[in-house]
């Protein structure tokens, strides 16, 4: 998705651009950690092929084995976050 700009100072005149950010390639960071998502939607996942999005926004199709990468720190933090909160009475 671009950013519309309105009279760039890089043009003359009553100009509008339309700009594209610049596509950087992914380090593949989110890949070398294991995520968490409900057990459920990975079951769901396996039987239909749809993605789930794991607690730290990441959207994927599960398809390897979590136990041999380390935990998403981003994924620990709000699981940690949600964990501590006590159930409403």
């Amino acid at each position: 998705m671009g950013i519309f700009r309105r009279n760039s100072p890089e043009l003359d005149g009553d100009t509008d651009l339309l700009t594209r950010p610049d596509l950087q390639e992914d380090d593949g960071g989110h890949d070398r950690f294991a995520h968490y998502v409900k057990k459920e939607k990975v079951v769901e996942s396996a039987v239909t092929g749809k993605a789930v999005r794991a607690l730290c926004g990441k959207k994927w199709i599960p398809s390897r084995d979590p136990e041999k990468y380390p935990i998403c720190p981003v994924c620990k933090e709000i699981y940690d976050g949600l964990s501590r909160k006590s159930p409403d009475k």
